[in-house]
């Protein structure tokens, strides 16, 4: 069977009608894109803004008369509103799941961590394997801020301690820092999502009997008790590590190493000011527009 693909650039039209129309056409699948390259590098928490100025691209049977998209799209939009521009192009069939598991490859960390598509061979019969697949939770080590903090543990991981992974994700880091070593980590994450991907895959890895997952309003710190952690990495974004800057010192006890990321390079300093009365950063590691900071605690 063959297919055509429609892409419709609604600029700043509602996508909700015109994703309805689609549907109710037949449309086997519907992407939303950025039409002129406008990326949304820090969206807020629990945000999923889109795109300033959107396309829209939806597949049908090669069988549907690309007059009759076009006549559904014009229906769907607002009266008044100008007809976006819409083309079309054919799609040869293909297997899409084999197509895309071939653009998984192995990736890696430091120098023996290796993040490998589940069935997929690591390329070093004595690496350390974690099997790790693409899901909806943030996380699989391609993106540059997650490469950092990989990096970051798989130099920094002692075997017997204790990690905390503060905004866990698909629990991609929680899991390369008990395949280093640790004996226990914490992963916390507000996404249900998220915790739910982190379960999955720390089975998937025989870890979960290591791993403990929790929402951050559960894990109370007690000042005198034993929540400390060795090393702590967060992952998040610039913003929310500034809020967060009190409640990881709740976690440390002095000499703690923490790995903050999800930063981009302009805003190191910023993120950086709110640590530096009790954490002796290193210099920044960058990565394209991405930067980790690092550092040793000094003073709880």
């Amino acid at each position: 069977m063959n297919w055509l693909r429609a892409h419709i650039d609604l600029e700043e039209i509602d996508p909700s009608p015109v994703e309805q129309a689609l549907i109710e056409l037949g449309a086997v699948s519907i992407e939303l894109s950025d039409a002129a390259d406008d990326p949304i590098l820090e969206p807020a928490p629990g945000a999923t803004p889109l795109w300033p100025t959107l396309r829209i691209s939806a597949l049908f049977d090669s069988t549907i008369d690309d007059t009759i998209i076009r006549l559904a799209v014009a229906g769907a939009i607002e009266a008044g509103s100008s007809v976006p521009y819409m083309r079309f192009e054919p799609v040869a069939d293909q297997d899409w799941i084999e197509n895309w598991q071939q653009t998984l490859q192995p990736m890696r960390f430091g120098q023996n961590l290796w993040i490998c598509p589940t069935g997929t061979a690591c390329p070093e019969s004595d690496g350390t394997v974690i099997e790790l697949d693409p899901g909806l939770a943030f996380g699989t080590g391609s993106h540059p801020t997650t490469a950092l903090c990989l990096d970051w543990l798989a130099n920094n991981v002692c075997p017997g301690g204790t990690v905390l992974d503060y905004g866990c994700g698909s629990g991609i880091l929680s899991i390369a820092a008990l395949a280093l070593g640790a004996d226990r980590v914490l992963g916390i994450d507000l996404d249900e999502q998220a915790l739910r991907a982190t379960a999955e895959n720390a089975a998937r890895n025989l870890v979960a009997g290591q791993l403990a997952i929790a929402r951050p309003e559960t894990v109370h710190c007690d000042p005198k008790g034993d929540l400390k952690f060795d090393l702590i990495v967060a992952n998040i974004l610039s913003g929310t590590l500034i809020e967060l800057a009190a409640e990881l010192r709740g976690f440390c006890r002095t000499g703690t190493r923490i790995a903050l990321s999800g930063i981009l390079t302009d805003q190191t300093k910023a993120v950086a000011a709110a640590y530096q009365p009790w954490v002796k950063f290193e210099a920044p590691i960058e990565r394209d527009d991405w930067a980790l900071l690092s550092g040793t605690v000094i003073a709880i």
